[in-house]
């Protein structure tokens, strides 16, 4: 029997929602659904003209899962859909712009949504660099704040730039500076792998931006292939599809600093308290945007 959510005005039906989707902490889609409509409104300023990918989960975390980038048919009308272009032809992808979106999203067992660094009026033009920093294992947390600690220097300090963070929801921090869509995805992805260079010489032993895992050894990776074209991120406040249910949370960098954080602190079941809390760590990314012409020379400086 489905269930029914009313949220912004439209009534959304959840079929089968006690199916579990998180076995260990008995997670529910109707579970999975609220929570989407309860943070709509922290969660939609990020994703809104964004098109996104759908990681879904038909039978929960012990299934199959899939990714889905374009738009079913039988997705009803009411939900905005935009066109990707592709090698050969176009993608439909979904926007979600809407607090229904997002609970109609879970109802299809999409526990994961992936979003795009580009807004759907200007594709080919990322609003934002990304830098995921990626350990190894579980136990590196505390390396990967440093690394993270480290691009703030390097972003902040040295290029004059203004760096965010955030956790991605697994074991690894996004390190995020705002982009004034002046500059094409090549462009950024060029900037950042020689921003991770720097990186990955200053402290060798530490970071590596080496792609191939076999050359990395036990260095945190400074993953910068989020910056190519119609490559996705988590979405903030987006929950990962791991035990725990954890979710993808904006941070300032006092938290980074603290060492008591951990990656799967914000979960389903305990942001609500952070949101209620007030304060957001990323009200200024939207106006700190700029251009890369400036760090772009102060780099090729620290190239030399």
């Amino acid at each position: 029997m489905a269930e029914q959510i009313a949220v912004g005005g439209i009534t959304v039906p959840i079929t089968h929602p006690d199916k579990v989707l998180f076995p260990g902490e008995g997670i529910t889609k109707d579970d999975l659904a609220r929570y989407y409509a309860d943070v709509a409104g922290a969660m939609l300023p990020w994703l809104r003209d964004r098109p996104i990918t759908m990681v879904r989960y038909p039978d929960g975390l012990g299934g199959q899962r899939f990714f889905q980038k374009n738009a079913p048919s039988y997705f009803p009308g009411w939900i905005r859909r935009v066109e990707v272009e592709k090698e050969g032809g176009h993608v439909e992808h979904v926007v979600c712009d809407q607090p229904a979106s997002l609970v109609y999203l879970a109802g299809q067992a999409c526990i994961e949504i992936h979003e795009f660094t580009s807004r759907a009026d200007q594709l080919d033009r990322p609003d934002q660099l990304v830098f995921d920093f990626d350990p190894p294992d579980d136990q590196r947390f505390a390396e990967v704040r440093r690394a993270a600690l480290w691009a703030r220097d390097l972003f902040d300090g040295d290029l004059g730039l203004t760096s965010f963070v955030r956790t991605s929801g697994g074991r690894g921090l996004h390190v995020h500076v705002a982009l004034d869509r002046r500059a094409g995805f090549d462009e950024v992805l060029q900037f950042a792998h020689r921003a991770a260079d720097v990186l990955a010489r200053r402290h060798p032993d530490a970071i590596t931006a080496e792609q191939r895992k076999d050359k990395r050894g036990s260095r945190i990776y400074a993953d910068v292939m989020r910056n190519a074209y119609a490559q996705t991120i988590a979405a903030s406040y987006g929950v990962r599809a791991r035990p725990g249910a954890p979710v993808a949370t904006p941070l300032s960098w006092a938290e980074v600093e603290d060492d008591g954080l951990a990656p799967g602190q914000f979960t389903i079941r305990t942001i609500r308290a952070r949101l209620d809390g007030g304060g957001d760590p990323w009200a200024g990314f939207t106006g700190s945007a700029s251009g890369l012409g400036e760090a772009r020379r102060r780099l090729t400086g620290l190239d030399a």
